[in-house]
């Protein structure tokens, strides 16, 4: 009898682990082939220059999403909201190479996947802005593969490339494949020999990155296994070129995303998936997470902030897709931007600042410098000259039908006023609806933090009033010199955030609105919050002299250091200075003098200060 039992033990387990063994198998494996910095430049999407034999082959038994987003213009931000399914304005990570908390209750998608029975690789890049809340693959390196599986289990894998990173397109010496002559180079940048070398460099990139996912499609095919995987390609934001990335627009966030779903798996796919067809849905990349977790058959969480576009919880499609801009790298921006899929709309809450900046790392590429050194010379035309200008427009719009190239701003044209108020519309109920976090200064948003994630303290109205907030970013940005007096007021709130935004509005309007506001901005200069008595103290030292100008200036001097005030005020007065040129020369030889250290959120912010200050100790000399 205890034979008999013992045996039929053995049976149940054995059925049980065949089951489990077998459910397993019946789950489709994902591999997710990927490659930096390039946008749809690809033979599938209809460009003749682009030589990419190995995706265009999958797009032609699989489909392409014509209208892909990424959310942000530049890598970190961007794998940040695909990591984790929720838009890094949000979570408080949208600006480059920050590091805040996963907020409470929410996990990064691999480890769902991971709990469902998924083994899950990453191949190698991860550069996220938040916090990896735990074992989030069961690798991740350059030796990660989905061969290294345990047998029966069904995989997730993603193999990112390289080769077409903004800096391989500007790596000397080259051997031109693509003839430069015969590249298209946009209406906003000149039509120069570097522009047109850099350009024609990026294509034998681009071409370079294709090699690489037909190598890794290749080696999926040789196991047995391309009719049980279904592949994503897409690339992480627009090409590297300037004025692609990191600026949300449609050149810096429109990617490739061609998805192939085998036979088998073809009842897992959109539901307008179509061999070789074209997709006109819009998707972000706020969607992938959910969209993979509806693929293994696991409904997505609440906290995600995306819409599965495939399995069983896809959703219906979306009405519009939504980009952002913070801080990229030194220099501070607030851009928020949305496409209906014709129309494109960027509000510019910071418009005292250029569209170019100047990022260390961005003028490195050849097209940069040549680009600028013709604006500095008055040499470029009204659509090369956008880029560099400022005050930039407080709003913009452009019809992609008609300008691919975004140079003709509609915001004003009376016969786009409905477009303009639809679409103003959509990105101001985003924002409130994500309850996008980063309307504080980054160093007030860390503060009100603590240790908890901005996420989080962004849903405690006793620490964060984002509509309030909101208007006054609203205000400030506008740039109609009748709000002055409504700026003032907002100076003497009892909310610091609304106080910044109003010194950043009096500033951003120019000498009548700072002559007029003197005293007020006077005031400023002793508030509790550095973000605050920065802004007016540049706000003064712009347009005054003498003894006000000086009481001004010593108040940024104070603030210059690291080591005393935390990197994050440091930047914000460093950044102030620098903007004021010859006005601050008082300071220059303190900022030369600087210790870079200080205290931060991360090291990933270790190189910030350095840069800022080697800028304004160069243009000294």
């Amino acid at each position: 009898m205890k034979t008999h039992l013992t045996a039929l033990f053995l049976s149940i387990v054995l059925v049980i682990s065949h089951s489990r063994f077998a459910a397993a198998i019946e789950r489709p494996n994902i591999l997710w082939l990927t490659s930096e910095d390039h946008g749809p430049e690809m033979g599938c999407y209809g460009d003749p220059l682009a030589r990419t034999p190995n995706i265009d082959a999958l797009a032609a038994k699989g489909m392409i999403f014509k209208r892909a987003w990424s959310v942000a213009p530049v890598c970190a931000p961007a794998r940040t909201a695909i990591i984790s399914g929720m838009y890094p304005s949000s979570t408080g990570s949208i600006h480059m190479r920050s590091m805040v908390p996963m907020p409470n209750n929410t996990k990064m998608f691999p480890e769902l996947l991971r709990a469902s029975g998924y083994y899950c690789t990453n191949n190698s890049k991860t550069d996220y802005n938040l916090r990896e809340p735990g074992k989030v693959w069961d690798e991740s390196s350059n030796k990660a593969h989905w061969k290294n599986k345990v047998a029966g289990k069904p995989f997730f894998a993603v193999f990112n490339s390289t080769k077409s990173h903004e800096s391989q397109i500007r790596t000397r010496p080259h051997t031109e494949i693509t003839d430069s002559s015969k590249v298209r180079v946009p209406a906003y940048h000149p039509d120069t020999p570097e522009v047109r070398k850099d350009w024609a460099q990026y294509y034998d990139k681009v071409s370079e990155a294709d090699g690489d996912a037909g190598r890794h499609l290749k080696e999926l095919d040789a196991a047995g296994l391309a009719e049980d995987t279904i592949v994503f390609y897409y690339g992480d934001h627009g090409s590297g070129m300037p004025r692609s990335k990191r600026w949300p627009s449609n050149s810096g966030l429109h990617v490739p995303m061609v998805v192939y779903f085998p036979k088998k798996w073809e009842h897992l796919a959109p539901a307008e998936y179509k061999a070789g067809g074209q997709s006109d849905r819009m998707v972000s990349f706020v969607d992938l997470a959910p969209t993979v977790l509806s693929l293994a058959g696991i409904k997505p969480p609440d906290w995600l902030q995306g819409n599965a576009f495939a399995g069983p919880h896809q959703s219906q499609p979306q009405p519009f897709l939504y980009g952002e801009r913070g801080r990229m790298d030194e220099r501070m921006d607030l851009v928020r931007s949305v496409t209906d899929g014709r129309y494109i709309y960027l509000r510019n809450y910071m418009p005292h600042v250029s569209q170019a900046q100047r990022v260390a790392y961005q003028f490195e590429t050849p097209t940069t410098q040549v680009w600028n050194d013709l604006f500095v010379a008055r040499k470029t035309n009204g659509a090369q000259s956008i880029f560099w200008k400022v005050p930039k427009a407080s709003e913009e719009l452009y019809d992609l039908t008609t300008d691919h190239d975004e140079v003709h701003n509609l915001a004003t044209s009376p016969d786009h006023s409905a477009v303009l108020a639809k679409l103003r519309t959509a990105s101001r109920e985003h924002v409130l609806k994500v309850n996008d976090a980063c309307f504080l200064p980054e160093r007030e948003m860390h503060v009100r933090s603590g240790n908890a994630a901005p996420f989080d303290m962004a849903r405690d109205p006793s620490k964060y009033s984002l509509g309030k907030t909101l208007d006054a970013a609203e205000l400030s940005s506008r740039r109609d010199a009748s709000d002055s007096i409504a700026l003032a007021a907002n100076l003497t709130d009892t909310d610091s955030a609304i106080r910044y935004w109003g010194a950043l509005g009096l500033l951003t309007r120019g000498v009548e609105a700072v002559k007029s506001n003197k005293i007020a901005l006077q005031t400023a200069l002793s508030d509790d919050c550095p973000d605050v008595r920065i802004v007016a103290a540049q706000a003064i030292a712009s347009h005054s002299d003498g003894e006000l100008r000086e009481i001004a200036l010593k108040t940024l001097g104070e603030l210059i250091s690291p080591e005393k005030n935390g990197v994050l005020t440091s930047m914000a007065a460093l950044a102030a200075v620098e903007a004021l040129g010859e006005r601050a020369s008082s300071l220059h030889s303190q900022i030369a003098g600087l210790s870079p250290d200080g205290n931060a959120p991360d090291k990933r912010y270790d190189s910030y200060v350095p840069r800022l200050i080697q800028n304004i100790v160069t243009a000294k000399q």
